[in-house]
């Protein structure tokens, strides 16, 4: 489980985050959905402690992240599996060698070791062949899943998705949501997803928080929103799904 208490983060003079407080919970795919300019991506950056608060706490499992040492988090930063949008491959490793950077980088897995782990990272995503393909080619879904088993390749503990459907098109948004899904479930992972695709909140969203002019909102479930009479979320809801069939 990840907790924020009473998050506050301002940039000069601009308040970003206005008192959040939030709980995503282990096991389940927890969505941070909001207009852009509203925070969310912000408040993902804190989580993970590229951003430092300016007054709360963030927890995970009850260890008090926001008061570690530098080499305190560090520790904490080797549970957690990143996926970028846009994937952030490296351009001149191959589809194994990206995958097994953080292996090379923070185990001390031999090099038979991290060849299995690789491969068994590539088999989940269903890229079991790709081993030898560099990322210019590869498609924007199978870089994403790429992405995705280097995000799950040191077994993470937490994993954070910034906008992982940017850029697709909608079939192979679905199969990035249900795989991150599955992946949350099979392996017990806190996933905190960054979106604003209304397509993967009523997909995968176990748990929803709305964050709006830096505050939160409105929290719930992908069945929840639907229901909710909070103008605010009705009206975002609106927008994105006019924004989706215009396109």
């Amino acid at each position: 489980m990840i907790e924020a208490h009473n998050i506050f983060k301002s940039f000069g003079d601009k308040l970003i985050l206005n008192d959040i407080s939030v709980k995503f919970q282990k096991g389940k795919t927890n969505l941070i959905i909001g207009q852009s300019g509203s925070g969310k991506t912000v408040l993902m950056k804190c989580l993970v402690g590229l951003f430092e608060i300016d007054k709360g706490s963030i927890f995970y499992n009850n260890r008090n992240f926001s008061r570690m040492s530098f080499k305190q988090k560090k520790e904490i930063r080797k549970e957690i599996g990143m996926l970028f949008q846009g994937g952030a491959l490296f351009d001149y490793m191959n589809v194994e060698e990206n995958v097994g950077f953080p292996l090379l980088m923070f185990s001390d897995m031999n090099t038979q070791q991290r060849k299995e782990r690789v491969d068994f990272c590539l088999r989940r995503v269903n890229l079991e062949k790709s081993n030898k393909l560099m990322p210019s080619e590869l498609s924007g879904g199978m870089i994403k899943r790429v992405a995705i088993a280097r995000a799950i390749s040191l077994n993470p503990a937490y994993l954070f998705c910034d906008e992982p459907n940017s850029g697709l098109d909608p079939q192979t948004s679905n199969v990035i949501d249900n795989l991150i899904s599955e992946i949350t479930k099979e392996f017990d992972i806190t996933t905190v997803v960054n979106t604003h695709d209304m397509n993967s909140v009523v997909e995968i969203g176990d748990f929803i928080a709305f964050i709006y002019q830096g505050q939160l909102w409105w929290q719930g479930d992908k069945n929840q929103i639907l229901k909710t009479e909070n103008k605010e979320i009705n009206d975002f809801v609106f927008a994105s799904e006019l924004t989706r069939k215009l396109k």
